[in-house]
């Protein structure tokens, strides 16, 4: 195996131990096979995983990619990209004929790549595995798919949920055993656990993301709350009443005379689990991923976190936070090892090695059976947002989005810097959006 890591992960740390149990993955045999090129089997393929996540560098490390490897003879060459990074890298090295056979990304980047033909149609390769198996990830199936073909895999379920400390609610005289149900409840709730030194905060009553990417997941998080939508039928539906809630209230939290939010700006969602600011006292409320949150739990020591409920503003219908299928695999449409690459994929889609995986860096599950796991009962964190899971809206699976979303994000990023009204903002986002997807109509 030769690793590659780009971004901020690129010290390796201690390797992930333990020993997989390997089922039947599918797996095309590899000695004299042929790929679908009509060539010897590759002896080498290239994967890009998405994020510098640590506890999942290791594991793949470690652990699952030397499985793999020992299983079928081929070593893989895995690079870590950041998120950042990944689309203008995976640009560049397509149009240099060097793009890697299997990529990570995100469900709402794969019309782009589809209407580019950039990644394969895996619905053959779906079709020869066991169907118990593709009905057991049948949810999820449909966030990796462009008009009803499958085109990426998803390897976990993503979303944000507010996770809080409980003592921190006690000693502000709130009610850890009741955490509000409303946005508006949680703003008055974050008011009393923020703690000032004059105009600075230096312990927030709630932290939520507004570095890039994250701003704009926060942003349609609070507008699903709020009842609206990022995308209506001709073009952008954000800039609307909800919408206006939502930024509002995003802006607000650091903005004004009494803000109750800190890190503007920061990626306190990827730092390292004991510099978690939940971790160490810097926030009292977070809202926060999988497996970051299940990290900062286990690195917390004796404090008591919690997490909290889906949210709704109080004019809304019913709770809704940023989520669903998570970030999965393709298959490069241009390699010349796709039968490889699909064992690659096939192999973290068996229940066992997909047990491991979404265990070993603390994600939720893809496969409907490990809702009766031991893994999923008795970790309040995945518990949590398996429940939560219908209340998550994802980002729209559409041609142009990563534009869009690159639009939205830095708009919202003006208007939480004070840079622009909310309003302005958002109007300013919907003629980028709109524009996009005109020239996508063509």
């Amino acid at each position: 195996m030769k690793r590659i890591t780009t971004g901020r992960a690129a010290a390796l740390g201690a390797a992930t131990t333990g020993v997989l149990l390997l089922g039947a993955c599918g797996l095309a045999p590899q000695d004299g096979d042929a790929d679908d090129e009509g060539s010897d089997a590759p002896s080498t393929l290239s994967v890009w995983f998405p994020g510098a996540n640590q506890a999942e560098i290791d594991l793949m490390d470690g652990t699952i990619v030397p499985a793999f490897e020992e299983k079928t003879g081929i070593d893989v060459e895995v690079t870590f990209v950041d998120w950042g990074d990944l689309s203008p890298k995976l640009n560049a090295a397509f149009a240099a004929g060097t793009a890697p056979d299997v990529f990570g990304h995100g469900p709402a980047a794969v019309a782009d790549f589809v209407a580019n033909d950039r990644v394969e149609d895996l619905g053959p390769y779906l079709d020869e595995l066991d169907p118990a198996l593709v009905e057991d990830v049948s949810a999820v199936l449909p966030g990796g798919q462009v008009d009803g073909t499958q085109y990426l895999v998803p390897l976990s379920v993503q979303g944000y949920l507010v996770a809080y400390d409980a003592q921190a609610f006690t000693d502000a005289g709130l009610d850890p055993d009741n955490p509000p149900a409303t946005w508006e409840e949680l703003r008055a709730a974050a008011e009393k656990l923020t703690v000032r030194d004059g105009s600075t905060v230096t312990r927030a009553g709630l932290l939520v993301p507004s570095n890039p990417l994250g701003a704009e997941q926060a942003f349609a998080g609070f507008l699903a709350g709020a009842g609206g939508e990022l995308l209506g039928d001709d073009g952008a539906a954000f800039d609307s009443g909800e919408g206006e809630q939502a930024l509002e209230y995003f802006a607000g939290l650091f903005q004004g005379d009494a803000p109750v939010s800190s890190m503007l700006g920061e990626d306190y969602v990827n730092l390292p689990p004991a510099q978690s600011p939940l971790v160490t006292g810097d926030a009292a409320m977070a809202l926060l991923t999988p497996p970051t949150m299940r990290q900062a739990f286990e690195a917390a020591g004796d404090k008591d976190l919690r997490v909290a409920p889906p949210l709704r503003f109080a004019d809304a219908d019913a709770p809704a936070m940023w989520g669903g299928a998570g970030p999965g695999l393709m298959i490069n449409s241009d390699s010349k090892a796709k039968d490889a690459a699909w064992d690659f994929i096939s192999f973290l889609l068996d229940p066992q090695v997909a047990a491991q995986y979404t265990e070993g860096i603390g994600a939720v599950p893809v496969h409907a059976s490990a809702a009766e796991s031991e893994y999923v009962a008795a970790d309040p964190v995945v518990s949590a947002f398996v429940a939560a899971t219908p209340s998550f809206v994802p980002n729209p699976n559409v041609v142009g989005w990563v534009p869009m979303r690159d639009a939205i994000d830095a708009q919202v990023t003006e208007a939480l810097f004070g840079r622009q009204a909310p309003a302005d903002a958002l109007a300013a986002a919907a003629t980028e959006v709109d524009g996009v997807v005109q020239e996508s109509k063509g």
